[in-house]
């Protein structure tokens, strides 16, 4: 990525929390790398160095212990520019180069590891294993800091194969041993693992829990005033996340109970694309400004994000009930599919079930399920794929093979497709052109009817944003609806 200068030395004496992980500076007095909204002195221009993402930073600096680097949000450099970027990212965060080469990386994402090495540097300004190297201290040091885990078990959860090398690394970055910086650390959890999980603002919040209030399925998810809770199964680790917004604070407080901490930090990393905290509002409302017809809804709704899915087949399988139905009747739908074929999380409290597996699913009884039978059978058909291979949610995939793998499926058209990569998939661009509110709601903002072809050429404008484009317009239908 390329960085302006004016931009980012402006960005750092003003200290503005919009620029935060979308850059970060090298001191070289210091031999420090900082966030833009670090609290310290700022540092003379002449000894200061501009970095795209940490990884870039890190070759050179050791993270700051003031502004915590690792706790930026997500850098966004590669968002609406490298698809690919973007793919092995997401493949990283769940640790695909812990356990593999850059080669198998690349392979899983069809290019050649070396053209994957150069977007890496074009857009990132390190290299994967640069990336990866980086992501395994930061979340080393997180965990340090907001945990009483043992440091073998940090060490493991941070993707390092070896005590050793986590020791050595530890060591040569910060100039101290992982118990040492511990005793610095005064961030502590007493019921669960606590962690602050920071964005860029502006952030739409009460947008975001008032969509996930409305779509919750009942022992699976609870919404209480602001706050969002869930149940959760990553490979056999169960039990609850809950998350809230402390006022004044460009972060959302995470709360996660589970049985082990193993998974600890891919939990993490969904909750984060389930909140859609990598965003940079900042751009993309720059983007969909341009046209003049949308901007009175984007300037009216700051901040607006996606809301994810936690689990992409969980969400195609919502999405599918959901199909020509009330959100009421859809929520209530999945809520008795999930007491018939969820497995018990716990014989008390508003959480107590797991959402269905693939597996369960897969033996569905169509006729008795709730629902018409061909959807129910659309369920079926869907939940068998998955358990044969057919349909693979890997974050691998691209949106047009997903698309392809779900509508070769009976019953799944366009519209779930692209909801699902959109909302799973974390797709930007995604644009579900057939959805019947969006081209009502275009009609009203552009002061003219408007047919599904002519607003698919509309969005050729909002690129590559087009996924936040309809989320404007659906809370254009949601405020409308609200004030009858």
């Amino acid at each position: 990525m390329e960085l302006d200068a004016t931009t980012c030395e402006r960005a750092r004496l003003s200290r503005d929390a919009r620029f935060d992980g979308r850059f970060f500076i090298g001191v070289k007095t210091t031999g420090i790398y900082c966030r833009p909204v670090c609290p310290v002195r700022a540092p003379r221009a002449d000894n200061t160095t501009f970095y795209a993402s940490a990884a870039a930073a890190e070759a050179g600096f050791r993270p700051c212990l003031r502004c915590r680097p690792e706790t930026a949000p997500g850098t966004p450099a590669w968002s609406g520019t490298s698809t690919t970027v973007g793919r092995a990212l997401r493949l990283i965060a769940e640790g695909a180069l812990d356990e593999g080469s850059v080669d198998a990386l690349a392979e899983r994402l069809g290019v050649g590891s070396r053209h994957l090495s150069r977007l890496f540097m074009k857009h990132l300004g390190a290299s994967p294993s640069g990336v990866a190297q980086t992501r395994r201290l930061h979340n080393a040091k997180k965990l340090i800091d907001a945990t009483d885990l043992p440091m073998v078990q940090v060490a493991l959860s941070a993707g390092y194969h070896s005590i050793r090398r986590f020791n050595t690394h530890i060591k040569n970055t910060y100039g101290c041993s992982p118990s040492n910086l511990r005793t610095k650390a005064n961030d502590r959890h007493v019921d669960g693992y606590q962690f602050r999980l920071n964005f860029r603002p502006p952030y739409d919040w009460q947008g975001m829990i008032g969509f996930l209030g409305r779509h919750a399925t009942t022992g699976v998810e609870l919404v209480e005033g602001s706050s969002y809770s869930r149940s959760i199964d990553v490979d056999g680790t169960v039990g609850t996340f809950t998350i809230d917004l402390p006022s004044d604070e460009n972060c959302l407080r995470c709360s996660i109970r589970i049985t082990e901490s193993k998974h600890l930090i891919r939990i993490i990393e969904r909750i984060k694309r389930l909140f859609d905290l990598s965003a940079d509002s900042t751009e993309i409302s720059r983007c969909l400004q341009r046209d003049a017809g949308l901007k009175p809804l984007v300037q009216a709704n700051p901040g607006l994000r996606i809301p994810g899915g936690w689990d992409a087949y969980e969400m195609t399988v919502r999405t599918i009930i959901g199909q020509q139905v009330s959100v009421a009747g859809a929520n209530t739908t999945t809520a008795r599919l999930v007491r018939a074929y969820g497995s018990v999380l716990t014989d008390d409290g508003p959480l107590d079930r797991l959402f269905p597996t693939a597996d369960s699913l897969s033996r569905l009884d169509s006729a008795s399920a709730g629902m018409p039978v061909a959807r129910a059978e659309t369920i079926k058909q869907l939940s068998m794929a998955v358990c044969r291979g057919d349909v693979c949610f890997d974050n691998s995939n691209d949106s047009d093979l997903l698309y392809r793998q779900l509508t070769a499926i009976k019953g799944i058209g366009p519209w779930t497709a692209g909801y699902v990569a959109m909302r799973a998939m974390g797709d930007p661009d995604v644009f579900p052109r057939s959805d019947l509110v969006l081209p009502k709601m275009a009609g009203h903002l552009f002061g003219t009817a408007i047919s599904e072809p002519e607003l698919l050429q509309r969005s050729e404008n909002w690129r590559p944003w087009c996924a936040y484009a309809a989320m404007y317009l659906w809370q254009m239908a949601t405020d409308q609806k609200n004030r009858r």
